[in-house]
């Protein structure tokens, strides 16, 4: 069948919201993205098939991630009429028990994370809510009033953990297609420029730009135009653009046939990181479901506009998230970026008008349409509307991906949403923006976070990383650790960004290794500042925002490296020591037993002793002490 009209939509959508909302048989949500798959929903997948199969009793689903990581492997179990219930930690083991349970009526509270209220789409108000009427069940929390999803508003990640990303249909049956349909409808690209300017949507790769205005220049140039999305997500701890990918590919596919459909373009690419196998297998899966109904290809639903895709693998340069980088690599080329005096939107890939945005940018474009500018505006705060997601990670208890309005405040991100800090420890520092983010101290916490607010105490937004770190994290040793990654990956095209970095990691490590010198951090300082004003691309002139910001609030750290050879933290390792504290020592003997060096000695219920010529300082006896008894010295 080839879409030929909006009412086509809505007749393949009414049929599967069947299969979503009332499905005849017990529905078994395997949530299967990499994360899950990393935590073993693969297996749980298998033995749910295994023991209850497809039959007229059940049917066991593949979906994306519904972003709560920590709880890894989720699976959501409901039938018509019934309740939904996700549970948690639902490894091989657990699986079989937790379908019967659910069958029988009777909820381990220790194993379910939540019950639904609401499973629908954002775009689907329309539709009624399949849960209406139906009474929860007792003394379990509803999901969306649990802390982790309490705050969330979800637009870029509305299909995920939902839908089967390998099923068109699905996405069809929750307003997928929709928005684009309509706009070709309506054949009015400088209305959908509009439309996007007017929501104040703003590139959520990093830079920020706003999206319209970037449409709209590149509407204005004379040539072939391409669309291009960048999908090299390279930040560490950043996985927002990949789940989006593996649990709500068409929204990625519809939103650059919008932005096609407003800038006159025909041609498509995705570039996606190499390292995203799945990502890449369910993408591949889209564009040829979205070719077969008609929805790319030549004259799509009977009009003049034609649209054709396709996907490119990056090797895994970090640089290539720069978008001169990125298309250069497209061509063929090293991916190297090139000076900003001309820019993509005039001469890109190809030399010809070229519109590149991020993953979670468009996957928010046909939201905008469907629920109007206005709407979306109204989200967020003044200068950066509408949601961001995030994916938490480092020093915190519920790691995962949040999506919350433009303008929380890191404390709500990072208490309410992450769960704090685990095993009763301070907390230090959140870096957001990934390697080339700054380090932003606990006085910080109530900022709420834009692309301003952040920019104010010397960090980024990036794509949407947050690196949480506690009491036991050097600053000195993470400003090191972005700076060797930065290195690494710098392209070595300008002098400022290969040679900068690399004199200040040499500076770092010797602070680390305890010959740091007085004058060194005025020396860190005035490296940062050749490298930030004269490199050639943001990579070269964020680069040095890892350190900058610590010096700037952790100075203490760096001069206790320097001028009393000690690491605070008991990180860099020449520079401490571990004792036990004999009033504290409970004589559990625990370290004794976990020590590998066998460098711990002492009687049961006794004061142990801690020999330092045996000592490795691995930090074993650190971590599994329960009394505080192993002190950093």
């Amino acid at each position: 069948m080839k879409i030929q009209k909006i009412s086509d939509i809505d007749e393949i959508g009414r049929e599967q919201r069947n299969t979503l909302y009332f499905p005849e048989r017990v529905t078994v949500n395997t949530q299967m993205a990499s994360c899950g798959i990393a935590a073993g929903a693969g297996k749980t997948f298998e033995r749910a098939v295994a023991e209850f199969g497809e039959n007229k009793t059940f049917q066991i689903r593949k979906t994306g991630c519904l972003g709560f990581c920590e709880m890894e492997p989720l699976v959501e179990i409901y039938q018509k009429n019934g309740p939904r219930v996700v549970y948690k930690n639902a490894t091989e083991d657990k699986i079989t028990d937790i379908i019967h349970g659910y069958m029988a009526g009777q909820f381990d509270k220790k194993q379910v994370l939540g019950q639904m209220r609401d499973p629908r789409s954002l775009l689907e108000e329309d539709f009624p809510n399949p849960l209406e009427g139906l009474e929860p069940i007792p003394d379990i929390p509803i999901l969306e009033d649990i802390p982790f999803y309490g705050q969330q508003i979800k637009i870029a990640l509305r299909n995920c953990g939902y839908i089967d990303p390998e099923k068109i249909e699905e996405y069809m049956a929750r307003g997928g297609y929709k928005a684009f349909l309509i706009a070709l409808e309506t054949g009015q690209p400088d209305g959908i420029i509009a439309a996007i300017k007017d929501s104040g949507l703003r590139g959520r790769g990093g830079g920020g730009f706003p999206t319209g205005v970037k449409w709209e220049s590149c509407a204005a140039h004379e040539g072939e135009r391409f669309i291009i999305c960048n999908a090299d997500e390279g930040d560490p701890g950043a996985y927002m653009d990949r789940s989006i990918l593996e649990g709500d590919p068409h929204s990625i596919i519809e939103g650059m046939l919008i932005a096609g459909l407003a800038i006159g373009a025909k041609q498509g690419f995705l570039y996606v990181r190499n390292e995203y196998p799945l990502a890449v297998k369910r993408l591949v899966t889209a564009i040829r479901q979205a070719t077969d109904y008609g929805l790319l290809g030549q004259r799509i639903a009977g009009s003049d506009f034609s649209f054709e895709m396709k996907i490119s693998t990056g090797a895994g340069a970090f640089v290539c998230g720069e978008s001169t980088a990125l298309m250069a690599s497209l061509e063929g080329e090293v991916g190297r970026p090139r000076a900003k005096y001309i820019h993509t939107v005039e001469k890109g890939f190809r030399d010809n008008p070229s519109n590149l945005n991020n993953v979670e940018t468009y996957a928010n474009v046909p939201a905008i349409l469907l629920k109007g500018s206005e709407w979306f505006s109204q989200l967020g705060t003044d200068h950066s509307k509408g949601t961001k997601v995030f994916s938490l990670v480092g020093k915190i208890k519920n790691t995962g991906l949040v999506e919350v309005p433009m303008g929380t405040s890191l404390k709500s991100i990072i208490y309410d949403m992450g769960g704090g800090i685990p095993k009763k420890k301070a907390f230090k520092a959140v870096q957001t923006g990934g390697p080339s983010g700054g380090c932003i101290p606990e006085e910080f916490l109530d900022l709420g976070v834009d692309y301003n607010e952040l920019g104010k105490v010397g960090s980024i937004m990036g794509s949407g990383g947050m690196i949480v770190m506690d009491q036991d994290t050097c600053m000195v040793d993470v400003a090191r650790y972005f700076l060797d990654f930065l290195k690494e990956e710098s392209c070595g095209q300008c002098n400022p960004c290969r040679e900068g970095i690399k004199r200040m990691l040499e500076v770092l490590n010797r602070i680390c290794e305890g010959d740091g010198r007085e004058g060194d951090i005025e020396l860190l300082q005035e490296l940062g500042g050749m490298v930030r004003n004269f490199s050639l691309c943001g990579l070269g002139t964020s680069a040095p925002n890892p350190v900058l910001t610590t010096i700037r609030y952790f100075r203490d750290e760096y001069e206790a490296h320097i001028r009393d050879k000690k690491c605070p933290a008991g990180v860099c390792k020449p520079l401490f020591h571990y004792e036990i504290d004999g009033d504290a020592c409970t004589g559990c003997t625990l370290c004794a037993r976990k020590c590998p060096q066998e460098a711990i000695t002492g009687e049961k219920k006794e004061p142990h002793e801690l020999a330092q010529e045996k000592c490795i300082k691995c930090g074993i006896c650190y971590d599994v002490c329960k009394f505080n008894a192993i002190v950093i010295v």
